[in-house]
């Protein structure tokens, strides 16, 4: 029935990467769509290494879902299991160094309580990517009810100005994307300011750089979008590129430590 949430993960070092904060919005998620949900995060964490380890994949990406295994008339017999984990992993894609874009009108409908959360009901998004991909571009601007942008099919989407970066606001549409939370929250470069503000195409085209987000892709330039050629001229998509990255390898760095110190006492 596609009842149930998901996230995916970025595995670096066998770490899994900002884990607390896909938790969070996981239980968060699963809350909203009257999911069960595992209550202690070490339940969930421990099963998911275990996965790493048996794959062998300390370099990966993770995909997990909570399906829920009640609430329809197509409920399997003998269960009693609230939920079921299904979670599995894959190698990292490689990206390429930019991408081009295209538009969707009406991709999202920014008014919905539920436009900001990752459920498994994921077709819509999966379709309008292979269209992309049919049509010669890497992803899709995806535009709300009110013609703003939103965000991608698995991305959030950021345009700067100067010294200046944004990205749409919840309200928009968009998903509290992991990269995208650490952008706002976390990653700090000096001289440049990261905040929320309403966009549209327009402003996008106006833009010294725009690039997108992801779990899987860190930050990615943005070269095109649908007949836009986007300038590329300012230096802030490199500078937050490096300081993310030194911040994931601070985090896994930290857990790895954490780990190797409990294995010895």
């Amino acid at each position: 029935m596609g009842w149930g949430v998901f996230s995916t993960f970025r595995v670096t070092k066998g770490v899994l990467f900002a884990f607390e904060r896909h938790w969070d919005r996981l239980k968060r998620d699963a809350h909203l769509l009257r999911v069960p949900f595992p209550a202690d995060p070490d339940w969930l964490h421990e099963r998911l290494l275990r996965l790493i380890e048996t794959n062998r994949c300390p370099e990966a990406t993770l995909r997990v879902c909570i399906v829920k295994n009640s609430g329809t008339i197509f409920v399997g017999p003998g269960t009693d299991r609230k939920f079921d984990l299904v979670a599995m992993t894959t190698s990292l894609k490689k990206w390429g160094d930019s991408m081009r874009l295209g538009v969707v009108p009406n991709g999202r409908f920014a008014a919905s309580p539920y436009s900001r959360t990752k459920v498994l009901s994921w077709a819509f998004n999966l379709n309008w990517y292979q269209e992309a991909h049919e049509s010669g571009c890497d992803e899709v601007v995806l535009l709300n009810e009110h013609n703003e942008v939103a965000e991608c099919t698995s991305a959030n989407i950021f345009a700067t100005f100067a010294n200046e970066v944004f990205t749409p606001p919840l309200g928009s549409g968009c998903l509290p994307g992991i990269t995208r939370d650490l952008l706002l929250e976390e990653i700090q470069v000096g001289g440049i300011a990261v905040s929320e503000r309403k966009l549209t195409l327009a402003d996008l085209a106006d833009a010294d750089e725009v690039f997108i987000t992801s779990s899987t892709r860190d930050l990615m330039p943005v070269r095109e979008i649908e007949g836009i050629t986007v300038r590329r001229q300012g230096s802030a998509c490199d500078r937050l590129k490096r300081a993310f990255r030194e911040y994931l390898e601070k985090y896994t760095d930290s857990k790895v430590n954490t780990r190797r110190l409990q294995i010895e006492s």
